[in-house]
């Protein structure tokens, strides 16, 4: 496959996302994009792990943003925090992040990141997973209602912000993407591309 070295060669990129976590981390790339948010149904099917729910959903949301935009590479995610074996919520409300944060407390939390990316001139459909364990320290009362009423993290999986003040909470974190925290794993998503026959960084 012959490799795409510039911009101009580069066929039109779909973020299948509205998420501005997930432009900000794609905009690292500095390769032109639009967004476009999936309308799915991410219920779990019966018996669904967190594993395979990840992977099912990332490629319904591919599928159908390439369906709305054919033409185009799609790249959709989707992400599931799990403590205990248990898929974690947003809290949505203080008084759910508390208890959410209280829970973690010397204990680590899991958080599966999957990718999705369709490929429109082989019309493939590549996907990975990446798993990234975060450890929390002992938290104190006051540190989790200082951090709580600082950051607001209500609409966050985990009740933190790694990019944030979150950092302050944990004992360490084992990824091989820092980036898929956040929600877009871009180093395997540089991978994919790669395997596309765009070698990144890309030239004006």
């Amino acid at each position: 496959m012959q490799s795409i070295l510039s911009k101009s060669q580069l066929s039109p990129i779909v973020l299948g996302s509205s998420s501005t976590f997930r432009k900000q981390l794609l905009q690292k790339l500095q390769l032109p994009f639009s967004q476009f948010a999936p309308d799915i149904d991410e219920t779990p099917l019966k018996g669904e792990t967190p594993l395979a729910m990840i992977e099912r959903l990332s490629r319904l949301k591919a599928e159908a943003v390439a369906k709305r935009f054919p033409d185009a590479i799609v790249i959709a995610s989707d992400q599931c925090a799990v403590f205990d074996n248990q898929p974690i919520g947003k809290p949505h409300t203080h008084e759910n992040a508390v208890k959410q944060l209280q829970r973690f407390s010397g204990h680590s939390v899991l958080f599966y990141t999957g990718l999705a990316v369709f490929d429109p001139v082989a019309q493939k459909y590549y996907q990975s997973l990446d798993t990234t364990e975060v450890r929390f320290r002992k938290l104190e009362t006051a540190t989790i209602e200082n951090y709580l009423r600082a950051e607001q993290p209500y609409n966050c999986a985990g009740s933190f912000k790694s990019e944030g003040l979150g950092i302050t909470l944990f004992e360490g974190i084992n990824s091989q993407d820092p980036n898929a925290l956040i929600g877009l794993p871009l180093i395997e998503l540089t991978g994919i591309f790669r395997q596309m026959g765009i070698i990144l960084p890309l030239a004006d």
